[in-house]
């Protein structure tokens, strides 16, 4: 049985033709590192990669990370919209075992709130092998938004983060047990799947 405080490997892919290139410099993976440091009380191993809006590409990467480096969880940036060079769902759902389409759907829930053009966005989740794979938006912003849900002043959940269901689905799959600091982000696992709390140290 796995413990609270198991290690994880994480992937994170940033997909964007200009940034790599080196035309302007990335902020998906910075962003993703920093919220998931922050979120997460397990030591955290990433495995980063920046790679232009190429469909074979994006499905190697992914494949890549979640056969060969282990990955319990990758989370992709980028390319998620309607232009013709956005292909990161295509290229997910290519290497796919199996899709959870509530992931996209509440996605599209947070933002909708913000902007009416979240309608446009096409986001997915899958299951491949033992490993989630989650398509996020591109800003920084809306990365966390989408991740850790929206609250009011005084700290009530107003939309929940899709987060809050992604250690109970990599329970699921046969991953590690993920524990989340739950002033970032309160993960729900019904009674009968919970363990002790830890004490290690938040991995941030």
């Amino acid at each position: 049985m796995n413990s609270a405080c198991d290690p994880v490997t994480i992937g994170i892919v940033s997909i964007s033709d200009r940034a790599s290139q080196g035309v302007y410099e990335d902020k998906g993976l910075p962003a993703l590192r920093d919220w998931l440091a922050r979120a997460l009380r397990n030591p955290i191993t990433f495995v980063e990669r920046l790679i232009p809006d190429e469909r074979e590409v994006i499905s190697a990467t992914l494949i890549e990370l979640a056969d060969r480096a282990g990955c319990s969880l990758i989370l992709t940036t980028g390319g998620t919209g309607p232009a013709p060079r956005d292909v990161t769902p295509e290229a997910t759902l290519a290497v796919a075992d199996r899709e959870l389409p509530g992931f996209g759907e509440q996605m599209r829930q947070i933002s909708l709130r913000f902007v009416p053009t979240a309608i446009l966005s096409r986001q997915v989740g899958v299951i491949r092998g033992r490993s989630l794979i989650l398509n996020l938006p591109g800003q920084p912003k809306s990365i966390a938004e989408t991740l850790e849900g929206l609250k009011d002043a005084e700290g009530r959940v107003l939309v929940h983060g899709i987060f809050a269901a992604v250690p109970y689905c990599i329970d699921l799959i046969g991953g590690p047990y993920l524990e989340t600091d739950e002033a970032v982000c309160a993960a729900f696992r019904p009674k009968s799947a919970q363990r002790p709390k830890p004490t290690c140290p938040p991995a941030g």
